[in-house]
């Protein structure tokens, strides 16, 4: 199970396990988002490398245009997987 919702605040919440099966959903919804914005990962359970690749790709096209993604909330063991990857040098994390 996935989903997105944007919160309140602007931030968009990530739900769920974001995996090769949720990838094209997530990357509908994120070819609206054009400026910085901020991920909040408190629900997010689960990342897989088709996840982060989505995520990779996305920060890359948001900087083409001077923007980025802000991660916030991750959990420990989502933090590990984006350590372990290189990706804590890639995006702003919090």
């Amino acid at each position: 199970m996935f989903s997105i919702k944007r919160a309140k605040d602007g931030h968009i919440l990530l739900v769920g396990r974001l995996d090769a099966a949720q990838v094209d959903r997530a990357r509908n919804y994120f070819r609206s988002v054009t400026e910085s914005c901020t991920l909040d990962f408190t629900d997010l359970d689960y990342i897989s490398s088709a996840g982060l690749g989505f995520l990779l790709g996305t920060q890359k096209r948001l900087s083409e245009s001077g923007h980025k993604l802000k991660l916030v909330n991750m959990n420990k063991y989502i933090r590990d997987i984006f350590r372990i990857a290189g990706f804590d040098n890639i995006f702003d994390i919090e």
